[in-house]
């Protein structure tokens, strides 16, 4: 996210908006917009001019991230502003390198790339360096291992594709938010200017001998020909991207390259754009400003983002910065260029650096906060950011020593980058939770509710010497078939493939199977350990986020088609060829139906769930297969591992009642009842032995976060599940398989 750098800043406080000051074009100045005319000598072009509007464009695109972030209730789609951030990075930036290729025939990469390290990496060092010390001082070393590896992705920039792939792995899926997560978009653009500058040189050169051969001289021609081989394939996948990978196609960098193209595109356009008749540059300016607030009113967290919305936000950011100069004070530039405003724009990098890591470390530390708070929160940021600006940033932008030499800026941008990356290595080795040596042997689990003179629950109340796993490596104390989950579980948005894999004996003549979400998925280390002992094979169908049954169920606020066409298929290999001697169904219980193109929700949702999984599971067990429903487990309101490793000696504070989770898993009982063939297995009294859920039991830590048990402990409830399956076999009249 590029500032406008403008050498002196009293410049602007000069001419007003409609006049701007004019600059002449430096190593330094973002803000150079005006690009030469076709055609023109060097000594015939208009020098650059600071755009006051640019700059208070910049002001309202940071304010809507961030009380858009901070849940300000008609700021729903306030992260749009971060797509205005690409479109005036493209458009300033391409505006200084299309100037150079007209001044000088070439462009100085070791100059470009020094101007943005310099501009860009002490500042971001800065906030890099101070989550670092806010997460090692204030928040649970179960947060460490995370933020280490977003700073060095942060700070080499490739954040982007990080966040991406967690938000489709399932195994991440309900971990809070990284407090630099909003380093993905300096990331994209870091990505962008890889390959702009070199495209920009090989465009002009094959416009430079063309001209040689033909005379022709129009080099804007080819620019944008070259911006259209980037954005217009982008856009599409951004608009597909966004269909089948909703999560994913928010942070690649692919899918938001048209954006910065856009802002180029009218950088090389410029010059016609300044010749429109005001009246029409002023209506085109004001309707691009009024575009952009209606998308941060209309748009919402359940939008389909960025694809064909995306257009509403940055073709409104184009219309304001394309009609600015012609417009002058008739348009948007009279709000945007005030003084205010404009200050704002001046440390709105800053203010986007910090005001994330101070709302999300907050949370972290003390949990959900009220919207006053994260309001207040986050205007707390413009302290950091004005010190930041001032110290920092100003210093060594306008430095005459850096000035004269990119590679010393280049190397300074380097050292300042480096030191929080070489912090990370130093914590990751002084308190990795792997290397400690545990003792499994000392660890019962549920065991220990069977033994006497052990209460379960209230051994766990205060402190205990030794818990397994280790809280910080909770995460990730997950079953075996993870490893192999390209194989195993399904995790596709769009894709409905059944895949599945089988453990135990793989010639037994008895077939179990087990179906479901991750909540299925995290009883596989005791099912596996049952089939090995009773000689089963053992068939997992599992697909993240998807339970088994017969409806339409939300993700991520929209229907989850793929979930419902990969249900039909697991039936039909249910009820195919070959026996399945007993199936195993389970899966979480709070999820929302959908009907008609309505999310559902109360009454209506918990009467459509249970008439879902009555069906469902109705027709699985007219198959002359018995059916074990497991029932969900108790669901915690917060990170268990989180809560262990900041109040390790008093694990009182990290108990919750069942009460809630139990309501929600109620209709799982219900809608087991009274069919033929289908028997409910609860073991929750083994998860919570008494009025409350302890975090750990039998010096064995129960959750890996908020939703899920660990394997560990999944691997203690073996005895007490077996027992229970061999009664569901013998109701249902099946012979035992031998031990």
């Amino acid at each position: 996210m590029d500032i406008p750098d403008h050498g002196d800043h009293e410049h602007g406080e000069r001419g007003a908006p409609s006049e701007p000051t004019t600059l002449t074009v430096d190593d330094a100045d973002l803000a150079a917009t005006t690009l030469p005319s076709r055609g023109g000598s060097v000594r015939d072009q208009p020098r650059a001019s600071y755009r006051g509007d640019i700059e208070g464009l910049r002001a309202v695109a940071v304010l809507l991230v961030m009380y858009g972030h901070a849940g300000v209730a008609m700021l729903s789609g306030g992260f749009v502003g971060v797509d205005v951030f690409f479109v005036i990075s493209g458009f300033l930036i391409t505006g200084l390198l299309v100037a150079e290729l007209s001044r000088t025939g070439r462009i100085s990469l070791v100059a470009f790339y020094a101007r943005r390290a310099k501009r860009l990496l002490p500042a971001a060092a800065t906030v890099l360096g101070a989550v670092l010390a806010v997460t090692y001082l204030a928040l649970p070393p179960t947060r460490w291992r995370g933020i280490g590896g977003d700073v060095v992705a942060s700070a080499s920039y490739w954040i982007n594709w990080r966040l991406a792939a967690e938000a489709v792995n399932y195994l991440n899926s309900d971990a809070p938010p990284s407090m630099l997560q909003h380093f993905w978009s300096l990331a994209v653009e870091e990505q962008f200017y890889l390959i702009w500058p070199v495209l920009l040189i090989v465009v002009a050169s094959i416009a430079a001998r063309r001209r040689r051969k033909t005379g022709a001289s129009a080099h804007r021609g080819y620019y944008l020909l070259g911006l259209a081989l980037v954005g217009i394939p982008s856009l599409l996948w951004s608009v597909h991207d966004t269909r089948v990978d909703p999560a994913g196609a928010y942070f690649v960098t692919t899918t938001r390259l048209w954006e910065l193209a856009l802002g180029a595109a009218v950088a090389i356009v410029s010059t016609q754009c300044a010749r429109l008749p005001q009246a029409i540059a002023a209506a085109v300016g004001w309707t691009g400003l009024a575009a952009l607030a209606a998308a941060a009113v209309i748009v919402t967290p359940a939008t389909p983002f960025p694809g064909y919305a995306a257009l509403l936000p940055t073709l409104g950011a184009v219309g304001v910065i394309a009609s600015g100069e012609a417009a002058g004070r008739a348009g948007p530039a009279a709000l945007l260029g005030l003084r205010p405003v404009r200050a704002i724009g001046a440390i709105s990098y800053s203010l986007y650096l910090w005001h994330w890591p101070l709302l999300v470390g907050a949370e972290a530390r003390y949990g959900t906060l009220s919207t006053t708070t994260t309001v207040a929160i986050v205007t707390l940021a413009f302290v950091p950011a004005a010190i930041t600006y001032r110290f920092v940033e100003n210093p060594i932008r306008t430095s005459p020593r850096l000035a004269t030499s990119p590679m010393r800026a280049i190397r300074t941008g380097f050292a300042f980058t480096i030191v929080p990356v070489l912090a990370v290595g130093v914590v990751q080795v002084a308190h990795n939770p792997l290397a400690r040596q545990v003792h499994p042997a000392d660890a019962l689990g549920a065991q220990a509710l069977n033994q006497p003179g052990l209460a379960g629950s209230q051994q766990s109340l205060d402190r205990v010497g030794l818990i397994v796993p280790d809280p910080a490596s909770a995460v990730t104390d997950v079953p075996d078939i993870y490893a192999d989950h390209q194989k195993c579980i399904n995790e596709g948005n769009d894709d409905a493939t059944v895949k599945s894999c089988a453990y135990g004996s793989p010639d037994s003549s008895f077939t179990v199977a087990l179906v479901g979400d991750s909540h299925a998925a995290q009883w596989a280390p005791a099912l596996e350990a049952i089939a090995a002992a009773r000689g089963w094979r053992l068939v997992m169908y599992l697909k993240s986020s998807c339970p088994f049954l017969d409806a339409t169920v939300a993700l991520h606020d929209r229907p989850f088609t793929a979930c419902t066409r990969w249900n039909a298929s697991v039936h039909k290999r249910l009820s195919g060829a070959g026996r399945v001697d007993l199936v195993i169904i389970s899966g979480a219980a709070t999820y929302r139906m959908f009907r008609d193109g309505t999310e559902l929700s109360g009454a209506d949702n918990t009467a459509t769930a249970e008439a879902a999984m009555r069906h469902a599971w109705t027709d699985v067990a007219a198959t002359g297969s018995p059916v074990a429903v497991l029932r969900d487990t108790p669901r915690p309101s917060f990170n268990v591992p989180d809560c262990v490793a900041r109040e390790r000696d008093h694990l009182d504070q990290c108990t919750f009642t069942p009460d809630t989770s139990s309501a929600a898993s109620a209709k799982q009982v219900t809608a087991a009842a009274d069919i033929a063939g289908v028997h409910l297995v609860d073991l929750n009294a083994d998860i919570c032995p008494g009025s409350v859920c302890p975090p750990v039991i039998g010096n064995e830590l129960v959750y890996r976060d908020d939703n899920h048990m660990t394997a560990t402990y999944v691997r203690s409830l073996t005895a007490p599940l077996d027992s229970a399956l061999q009664g569901v076999l013998a109701s249902a009249t099946q012979p035992l398989a031998a031990p």
